[in-house]
């Protein structure tokens, strides 16, 4: 069953006809109109309540289909998540960032939803997988230790931010104690007075301009003159120096877990989720920022960047799947090579989301899928897909509960 999915129009998006958001959705949808001058952020797959998806056949909500027909969830799926598709997935097209924020677990949702519920509107948990699109840019956990200390030795605006007594203290700290001094240091910078900040941040800038290009390149210069440029004064713009940089090539991937701190910077992704909205914002942001919420529930681990990477294993010769530490979603990516005329999805045991990237095809039902087509397939459903343009690769991913 074909769905048409709801698009969000946040300021951070790609405009027009820059934004795979805004393709996708004209490729597989006559009546769309693209507006040149809307930034289109994100395409909704799922039944979240902030954007729903309708079985285009029926104009029906998908989440009123599933309630009608819940066997189409498979047997595992209504045991443990009831008459509920778990996952919410995603197509994002960022122009600028994200806001620095992390995802409470499912302890600390309930908790904030009982306590704000206008602010954190569901008691779920948020953990997410993002897969490159585009060369695609972000902030990922925070820098292993060595290379926090370094940035702190060369860079005195930061310091004063945090404060002299606290970079002493923690550069000092053994192995042992690091995670709290980082904590400390943390809340310093992210607490700090805006003036302060304001001030140090246009201080750093005006020295690296004047910094030859090697030196511009380890600081991070045109990544923080970038961020700067959208959120000028910002203390997020100090970021990147705490956190993981990461640049991910088309088809990797990064899983962001419970209390992970990151923003997306820039580029385009795939990306799945538990179906919850819960943010927790601190930085790089017009919204409402949750600072202390957000340096309580942080897991201060430090890593380097290739323990972010998270790697898919192999199904078959078109198929690997990205398998996260939980149950609410797993997302397989299909691509079926030139010159292949016909590919069988492999059936999953849940209901799943399919959208196609890029190709044309023709799927058991005889309904002709295009670029931006996205389906629901029931749990056990088999499905064959007739490739119609074979000069490419045809790229489909596909959302499904992880059990």
């Amino acid at each position: 069953m074909e769905l048409k999915c709801k698009i969000q129009t946040y300021d951070w998006g790609r405009y027009g006809i820059d934004s795979t958001v805004a393709t996708l959705v004209k490729s597989a949808n006559s009546d769309f109109t693209l507006d040149e001058k809307k930034p289109y952020a994100e395409l909704w797959m799922g039944i979240h309540p902030n954007g729903p998806s309708y079985v285009k056949e029926l104009d029906m909500s998908l989440e009123k289909y599933i309630k009608k027909n819940n066997n189409v969830l498979g047997t595992d799926v209504q045991k443990i998540f009831g008459e509920h598709l778990p996952f919410l997935f995603k197509v994002l097209s960022v122009n600028k960032a994200l806001s620095i924020q992390a995802h409470p677990n499912k302890e600390k949702a309930k908790e904030l939803h009982q306590q704000y519920p206008t602010i954190y509107k569901d008691a779920n948990h948020k953990p997410e997988l993002a897969i490159a699109l585009t060369p695609f840019e972000a902030l990922c956990g925070f820098r292993p230790i060595s290379e926090i200390k370094e940035f702190l030795k060369v860079l005195p605006e930061l310091r004063t931010v945090i404060g002299e007594d606290k970079v002493y203290k923690f550069m000092a700290t053994d192995e042992a104690s690091v995670s709290r001094a980082l904590k400390t240091c943390f809340h310093s910078l992210m607490t700090c007075d805006s003036g302060l900040v304001a001030l140090q941040l246009r201080k750093l800038l005006d020295r690296l301009s004047n910094l030859d290009e090697s030196l511009r390149q380890f600081l991070l210069a045109s990544s923080l003159e970038r961020l700067y440029s959208n959120y000028p004064g910002d203390v997020g713009c100090f970021g990147i120096y705490i956190f993981n940089f990461i640049t991910m090539q088309p088809g990797e991937a990064i899983y962001i877990g419970p209390n992970e701190p990151h923003a997306y910077l820039s580029g385009d992704c795939v990306e799945c989720m538990a179906c919850s909205d819960n943010v927790v914002r601190a930085g790089l942001t017009p919204k409402l920022k949750d600072v202390p919420t957000l340096i309580e529930m942080l897991t201060y681990n430090c890593e380097p960047v290739s323990a972010k990477k998270f790697q898919p294993s192999r199904e078959d010769e078109c198929t690997e799947v990205f398998r996260p530490p939980v149950l609410d979603f797993a997302v397989a990516k299909i691509t079926i090579p030139p010159g292949r005329s016909y590919y069988d999805i492999i059936p999953r045991s849940t209901a799943s989301i399919l959208i196609i990237i890029n190709g044309k095809g023709e799927i058991s039902s005889s309904k002709i899928l295009y670029r931006g087509s996205v389906i629901f397939i029931p749990a056990n459903e088999k499905i064959g897909i007739k490739v119609l343009c074979g000069c490419h690769p045809m790229l489909m991913f596909q959302a499904f509960v992880n059990i």
